[in-house]
C-alpha cells in the first residue's frame, strides 16, 4: 500500500495535482475538506484499517507535521512517497490570489510558510521522493 505525502506551498497545485493523478486511487486526507483533526484521524484510521492508498493533500511544510504521517506509515507497512511541489513563490502567490472565500490565503500566511518550509528528504522515512513543477500549464515529475 502507499501512503503519498504531498509539501508545497498553498497554490502550487497540489489538489489539481490529486484530481490528475490519483483521484481515481487514492483516498484524498485534506484539512481543507475535514477541518478538524479529530475527523483526519479517524479517516486516517479508516484507511489504515482497509489498507486503502491513500494521498496526505495539506502543506506539511515541516520534518514534524510530516512525522506523524510517515510513522502511522510504517506502522501499517505502507510505501512512504513524498511529492514535493517546487512552486515559485510569485507563481503561487497568483493562483492563490485567483481563489475565493475560505480557500484565500493572506500573503502573509504564504511567507510565514516558505519560513518553516523543510524539502522532504531520505532520512524522514520516505522510500521514494519526487519534485512536482508545473511548467508550461503542465505537471512534471522528476526524481529527488
Amino acid at each position: 500500500m502507499e501512503l503519498i505525502i504531498f509539501t508545497g506551498i498553498q497554490g502550487s497545485g497540489k489538489s489539481t495535482f490529486y484530481k490528475k493523478e490519483f483521484f481515481n486511487s487514492h483516498i484524498r486526507i485534506s484539512m481543507d475538506l475535514l477541518n478538524t483533526r479529530n475527523k483526519e484521524n479517524k479517516l486516517l484510521d479508516f484507511c489504515f484499517q482497509t489498507q486503502s492508498k491513500i494521498v496526505i493533500d495539506n502543506t506539511n511544510p515541516t520534518k514534524e507535521e510530516r512525522a506523524k504521517y510517515i510513522e502511522l506509515g510504517k506502522k501499517f507497512k505502507y510505501k512512504i512517497i513524498s511529492y514535493f511541489f517546487d512552486s515559485e513563490y510569485e507563481e503561487s502567490l497568483m493562483r492563490n490570489n485567483l481563489r475565493t472565500g475560505k480557500e484565500r490565503i493572506p500573503e502573509i500566511g504564504l511567507k510565514s510558510f516558505l519560513k518553516r518550509l523543510d524539502q522532504p528528504s531520505f532520512e524522514e522515512g520516505f522510500d521514494k521522493l519526487y519534485n512536482i513543477e508545473i511548467k508550461e500549464g503542465k505537471f512534471t515529475k522528476t526524481h529527488s
